[in-house]
């Protein structure tokens, strides 16, 4: 029986035992009002007014005629009934028996017992109270005893439900692991040889990567036991928890030897000491130091590792990054198309996909997603399939699930007036225009006026490849096309609206990087301006401090505002030029509302190709 359960079972007769007290004592005040003493029976046998009375040791029942109550009595011990009447003053004539009829029963065993527990029970609820008050408080002591230990939870490696089949598009990162694994199973293999295996792992990477994946698939691939832990699970206001937990763990980790233990989110408990603002001797700091001190204890031969994930590596104490500790860093990057496609393969595993679907299309529509991002693009296709009534996902479903991810769900339902939904459509017009006539730009995929999430419109543009460098070209593209709706409006309607809000913040964020972190302005050279943004949440600085002066800051305001108006004004001189492109792709927007890629480009075509603006090779 679980305790809660036997807590409820206690309560529960606990409470019955008080009602049955209750009655007891009901039972008694109401047999009180109906007994009478041996003087007052004689009195009323003289008198005439009893028809039979019952003697059960010493116990007596007087029964009256019909219509009374009968009561009861007590007689003495050492005599009869008979002979106590007589010395009472009663008279031979009135007990014969056609005056009273005495009946004598013999003594009943059970209703000695049942007498008995009367006055025992009071004393056994009693004491059961108290039995039951001092085990609640002992659950406590030893709930509270409990408190520092591991709320690890452990996976037996016999029925592993992750592998490495179940991971996709981070191959690298798996052969890094595989070693691992190898090492778990023949860990002679590599003793013999006088080889160390890193006693951590540290997978590194942007949340939705799959590092809590890739380390059950460790686990699972292993076939030996997997603690799971969170990194935040260490850290309670009391002081010593943490660290008892720490040496919980590892405990339990060496009495299952050979095993894995994962600790989720170790930023949580692994930051740089002496970043807090109470001192070093914090409870986290504390939970850190007994962390050091436990993987410095493993021993050659007891065969545990340990892993751990984050997607803050920068904010980790070096201590924990050094040889001997985490020795291997296991990077999960962004996937490329080649890895969304395989992690598209591995999601729509069991769903009924239509033979039709192109999965590198979808691949190749979803740049920056990763695997998390893709599970719920699948699960949006087949929650979307599933409304329509099909009995497939279809590609149609795939390409709505994109925009659902990336924009949110449409809203046909938003009522707009009819001016409005022609600023809207010159809006996105606007920027679809801009984007098709600039070479370095995304190519333009889809223009819609139907509000999405926040969004009244959207334009859809996605890169032709994958790019892992930025170029300053197409920086600049980004922030001419992004000033495309605002400076529509301004053409056409001769004022601006609230529309390009975002739009702006996008375009000033960018430019203020370039400036002040990539070193692409003319005037303030290669050169980095200001602290990073991490260091406050380091939590070394209550505010952030500038590494420059008041002159170099007023040339950075300068650089960033000649940038953002440099693009405003080439967005501007763009749709003068195709002003006609312009009014034609809004005309069609407010009657079809969306369109697709080869509908847009029927009406604008390309002026220039697209190409991915990447600097070519300079041959001096």
């Amino acid at each position: 029986m679980k305790p809660r359960s036997q807590s409820y079972l206690l309560y529960v007769l606990l409470f019955i035992g008080i009602i049955v007290l209750i009655i007891f004592n009901l039972n008694k005040t109401n047999a009180a009002d109906n007994v009478l003493s041996i003087n007052q029976l004689a009195e009323e046998i003289q008198q005439g007014r009893v028809t039979r009375v019952v003697e059960e040791e010493n116990k007596l029942t007087i029964y009256y005629p019909e219509g009374l109550n009968p009561k009861t009595a007590t007689k003495e011990t050492e005599t009869t009934l008979v002979n106590q009447l007589l010395a009472l003053g009663v008279t031979p004539d009135k007990l014969a028996s056609s005056a009273v009829k005495i009946e004598v029963k013999p003594p009943s065993a059970f209703a000695g017992i049942l007498n008995a527990l009367f006055y025992i029970l009071p004393f056994l609820l009693l004491g059961g109270a108290f039995f039951f008050i001092f085990r609640q408080a002992q659950g406590s002591n030893n709930a509270a005893m409990s408190f520092g230990k591991s709320r690890a939870r452990m996976f037996t490696g016999d029925h592993p439900s992750v592998t490495f089949a179940d991971v996709a598009g981070i191959d690298e990162s798996k052969e890094e692991l595989k070693e691992v694994v190898e090492f778990l199973r023949e860990p002679q293999k590599f003793l013999a040889l006088g080889a160390r295996i890193p006693k951590g792992v540290l997978l590194v990477g942007p949340p939705g990567t799959g590092k809590t994946l890739l380390a059950k698939a460790v686990s699972g691939e292993a076939g030996v036991p997997f603690f799971s832990i969170s990194g935040s699970e260490f850290v309670e206001m009391f002081v010593g928890v943490g660290a008892s937990r720490v040496r919980d763990l590892f405990d339990q980790a060496k009495r299952n030897s050979p095993c894995i233990v994962f600790v989720d989110e170790i930023d949580a408990v692994g930051r740089q000491r002496g970043a807090g603002l109470g001192g070093s001797h914090d409870e986290r700091e504390q939970t850190l130091n007994q962390m050091l001190v436990e993987m410095d204890g493993f021993d050659t031969d007891t065969n545990i590792i340990i892993m751990a994930a984050t997607n803050r590596p920068d904010i980790l104490d070096p201590a924990l990054l050094r040889p001997g500790r985490f020795d291997r860093r296991v990077v999960l990057d962004r996937p490329d198309v080649r890895g969304r496609e395989e992690i598209l393969k591995v999601h729509i595993k069991g769903k009924p996909v239509d033979p039709a679907v192109g999965l590198s299309t979808v691949a190749k529509s979803t740049p920056g997603f990763v695997g998390a991002d893709i599970e719920n693009l699948v699960n949006e296709a087949a929650i979307l399939a599933a409304r329509r009534n099909k009995k497939s996902i279809g590609q149609s479903e795939f390409e709505e699930s994109i925009e659902r991810v990336i924009a949110g769900p449409e809203r046909k339902s938003r009522l707009i007036s009819t001016e409005e939904k022609r600023i809207v459509a010159y809006h996105e017009a606007g920027h679809a225009v801009v984007m098709n006539a600039l070479p370095e730009a995304d190519p333009v995929q889809k223009v819609s006026i139907i509000a999405r999430g926040m969004a009244a419109g959207y334009t859809l543009a996605l890169p032709i490849d994958d790019r892992t460098l930025m170029p300053r070209k197409k920086m600049v593209a980004d922030m001419i096309g992004l000033l495309g709706g605002r400076a529509a409006e301004e053409i056409v309607f001769d004022d601006i609206t609230s529309g390009a809000s975002n739009d702006i913040e996008r375009v000033t964020q960018l430019a203020k990087t370039m400036v002040t972190r990539l070193g692409m302005s003319v005037e303030l050279g290669p050169m980095t301006y200001g602290q990073k943004e991490e260091m406050i949440f380091l939590g070394r600085e209550i505010s952030e401090q500038r590494d420059y002066s008041e002159s170099v800051a007023e040339k950075i305001d300068k650089e960033v505002r000649n940038l953002v108006n440099e693009a405003y004004n080439e967005a501007r001189a763009i749709l003068t030029k195709y002003r006609a492109e312009l009014d034609a792709v809004a005309q069609k927007l407010l009657e079809v509302e969306t369109l697709s890629k080869e509908e847009f480009e029927k009406i604008f075509p390309p002026p220039v190709p697209h190409k991915n603006a990447t600097p070519a090779y300079a041959n001096k």
